[in-house]
């Protein structure tokens, strides 16, 4: 990653005219845009505070940025717990370059200037509001992609915000427009980069989703209140002949930690299967990070198993410091895995499970050591309601484990 960065602000210097001029971002609300096709870009917003601070915004969500760098005319943003990071050249007060996934050697073109606006609004008035609930299902065509959603939005003139719940985690904090029957939404948070289309009906949607210039799936929704996805407690469960959890893995100062350990005996223990580069693990971390400051003291522990895809070790365990650091993460984040997220692999890992389904994943272990329940993915914060109803749910079950 540290060659890459310095490669690209090469490239990016070798045009500067003025060689020991610096050129900081000014104080404004901008406009980015990620280039997904030859015709197609994804846009999102950012506010400069400072030259060493700016916002990105996603519907509810305001995301601080404060490891910013300059070099010349050149600067270099790097969004806060993952790696994925801007890089760009600051001319006529407009951005030009790159966002960049290291690990993943992915690369899109960015811009930005000064604007306020997400979407182009082109209709004063939508023709539908689509506020509500929709069943949906992604790559319908598709029986090995196929995988099914629930769409919840709220529209106010023609602005939407919402997200797509799965049956493993949702899409967080989704922001856009309704113009006229054509439905636009996005978001971006340094690891999800993502782009919504459809053509909307009363009852009935017709799209594309684009994950950054990688990938894209039609889906197709339909209006219905009363869908539910299945019961995210019942997805993941331990293999006939299993009886509990058991592993071995080390932590950030290379000590093996195992569940069998003193610290953990006539606990609850709650095993969060997760990784640094996941959004909806992020949220989930978020809370749990605070769960365990308010109820350590009542015989409560976590342990995170983190499977990481970067190559190496070494930058595997710096992400997970960082994580640490950015979210106050005080119990421990183990080493599960590098060099892959495959949840194929992560299986191999933990052979007592039917599957690893989702990252994240928890395992509530009650203080006998037995299996008390298996919760794959999470409801964060974009469900709204939702997650409003996992944290109760969620609550009422740990204190439940830690009262006997």
């Amino acid at each position: 990653m540290k060659y890459l960065v310095i490669l690209m602000f090469a490239v990016l210097l070798v045009s500067c005219k003025e060689e020991n001029k610096v050129l900081k971002l000014e104080q404004a609300k901008y406009r980015a845009e990620l280039k997904v096709n030859d015709t197609l870009n994804l846009p999102f917003n950012f506010e400069v505070v400072s030259e060493n601070e700016l916002l990105v915004f996603n519907a509810e969500e305001v995301i601080e940025v404060k490891d910013i760098a300059y070099n010349n005319d050149s600067v270099l943003i790097q969004m806060p717990v993952f790696e994925g990071f801007l890089i760009a050249k600051i001319e006529n007060e407009k951005l030009n370059g790159r966002f960049v996934k290291p690990s993943l050697s992915r690369i899109m073109a960015f811009k930005a200037e000064k604007n306020a606006t997400r979407f182009e609004t082109y209709e004063r008035l939508s023709k539908f509001n689509i506020s509500g609930n929709w069943e949906t299902v992604f790559s319908p065509n598709s029986d090995e992609n196929k995988y099914i959603a629930k769409g919840i939005f709220k529209q106010d003139g023609n602005q939407v915000k919402g997200t797509f719940r799965t049956t493993t985690g949702d899409y967080r904090y989704l922001e856009g427009v309704l113009n006229g029957n054509q439905l636009q939404l996005s978001t971006f948070d340094g690891a999800h980069a993502f782009l919504f289309t459809a053509e909307v009906n009363d009852s009935t949607m017709n799209g594309m989703f684009y994950s950054e210039n990688h990938w894209k799936e039609p889906f197709t929704a339909k209006r219905n209140e009363t869908f539910e996805l299945p019961d995210a407690n019942t997805l993941t469960y331990l293999k006939t002949g299993y009886d509990k959890v058991e592993f071995s893995f080390p932590d950030y100062d290379g000590n093996i930690v195992s569940l069998n350990d003193e610290r953990f005996k006539n606990k609850v223990v709650l095993i969060q299967i997760m990784g640094t580069w996941c959004p909806n693990c992020l949220d989930e971390s978020r809370y749990y990070a605070e769960f365990y400051k308010a109820n350590k003291d009542k015989g409560l522990e976590i342990i995170a198993l983190a499977f990481e895809y970067v190559k190496t070790e070494e930058q595997a365990l710096k992400n997970i410091k960082r994580l640490k650091e950015n979210v106050g993460i005080t119990y421990p984040v183990l080493l599960a895995q590098y060099g892959s997220a495959s949840k194929v692999k992560a299986n191999e890992k933990l052979p007592m499970l039917n599957h690893v389904l989702s990252y994240p994943t928890t395992i509530f272990i009650d203080k006998k050591g037995g299996v008390s329940k298996i919760h794959t993915g999470f409801n964060g914060p974009a469900t709204g309601d939702k997650f409003i109803d996992f944290k109760k749910e969620f609550e009422e079950f740990a204190y439940g484990l830690l009262s006997e």
